[in-house]
């Protein structure tokens, strides 16, 4: 049975905060939840509003591999809750999901609003306090919380708190990476953030920028090399930008790239602007008479390359590659493109670094700070856009739910 006098302070409601004080609260445990943002899970919800994509169905051993190479380490928040698990808690809150043709997994609706209305009602119903506008400032001398909210600040002093405040991007929706300095002066050991599922930077022409920004690359397929020197290839889609290229099909990769940039300054991948053909059955097509059409109309009549590919073709290639056709069959199955860089941290969908494992006890408290907990991507760990990240942060915060309960009760 839960002591009467403990309470639990969460500062964070996104869904790694908001987990942990489901499960805490369902112990009997008194749990008020603190969040900077005029209302709670922001981020959460603007995530949802192109098709909530909530996890993925691929077997667990291969939704493990995502989150290399912390993937040992979130394994155990996975056992404790996994992806199978997340979408039976989800149809226990009326909600209904299904498995798209890629293998995400969505809320029927497509929308996240329905399912944290739900849930926050319940959350109410097990008698969790909620509390926007309430900015955690760190601690006073005695070890006591301040909470600064309007123009008071109040100092509290629950028998347990959790960390969930996200990682630093999307610093408009409470992510702003403000914890790092007060959690470093207390001697908890942080891996510096990253951009994680990030564009990257490239050296475009004036023409491509302002004629083809925006413009879809599909399909298409990306040839790169792992940290082991060994070759991939890749099938998805991506956007041209007007800084460079972003997407899903980049996103996978991004911690490849983000490292090598990190050690080399730039890296080169590989554009196959064809996957669905063979080089050879390209290069027969280019090897037809072109008469006098342009070798853009050409490629559009022979390959069916649309108007942002060709410009592409034309970006990364001299006009000598393109007047042979085995070369030009080589270049259109292999187009090589330089990056340069990340963009900002605060444009990307999510963060690498933060509080490293080997400042947390199994159950996620900081070893400085007994009785402090952290969830989420304020946690140094990263994935792939896919439902992954969202999956990991909903069991970090039943991992911390649980660490708080057992925490507690000792």
């Amino acid at each position: 049975m839960p002591n009467p006098s403990h309470t639990v302070a969460v500062i964070g409601a996104g869904p790694a905060g908001l987990m942990a004080a489901d499960i805490i609260s369902r112990a009997g445990v008194p749990v008020a939840v603190y969040d900077a943002m005029p209302s709670v899970g922001r981020k959460f919800l603007l995530a949802g509003i192109g098709g909530m994509n909530i996890t993925h169905s691929e077997a667990l051993p291969a939704f493990i591999d995502r989150y290399a190479p912390a993937q040992d380490w979130v394994a155990d928040w996975l056992a404790d809750f996994s992806p199978s698990q997340l979408r039976e808690w989800i149809h226990a809150q009326g909600i209904e999901t299904f498995v798209g043709s890629s293998g995400r997994v969505f809320p029927t609706d497509m929308k996240a609003a329905p399912l944290l209305r739900s849930w926050l009602s319940r959350l109410r119903q097990q008698g969790v306090q909620l509390h926007p506008r309430s900015r955690w400032l760190g601690w006073h001398a005695d070890g006591s919380l301040r909470i600064a909210q309007s123009d008071t600040e109040l100092s509290i002093q629950p028998s347990a708190c959790v960390l969930a405040l996200g990682g630093a991007s999307w610093a408009r929706l409470g992510s702003d990476g403000q914890w790092q300095s007060l959690l470093a002066a207390r001697g908890v050991a942080l891996s510096p953030l990253q951009a994680a599922n990030s564009g990257f930077t490239c050296v475009w022409s004036e023409h491509l920028r302002s004629q083809f920004g925006g413009a879809q690359l599909k399909p298409l397929a990306v040839h790169y090399r792992d940290e082991h020197g060994q070759p991939h290839s890749l099938q998805g889609e991506c956007v041209l930008t007007e800084h460079g290229i972003e997407g899903s099909l980049i996103y996978a990769i991004s911690r490849l790239l983000r490292e090598t940039i990190n050690c080399d300054g730039q890296v080169t991948i590989g554009l196959d602007l064809l996957p669905q053909r063979t080089q050879a059955d390209i290069q027969q097509r280019l090897s037809k008479p072109r008469g006098k059409q342009s070798l853009g109309k050409f490629l559009r009549a022979q390959l069916k390359l649309d108007a942002a590919k060709v410009a592409l073709l034309h970006e990364l290639s001299s006009a000598e590659q393109r007047q042979d056709p085995a070369t030009l069959a080589a270049l259109l199955k292999h187009l090589p493109l330089t990056l340069t860089g990340l963009r900002p941290l605060d444009e990307a969908i999510s963060t690498a670094g933060g509080v490293q494992r080997a400042a947390l006890t199994d159950d996620l408290m900081l070893q400085a700070l007994p009785g402090t907990f952290c969830a989420g991507e304020m946690l140094d760990w990263e994935a792939p856009t896919g439902g992954y990240l969202l999956t990991a942060c909903f069991a970090s915060g039943v991992r911390v739910g649980n660490g708080v309960l057992r925490y507690l009760q000792r």
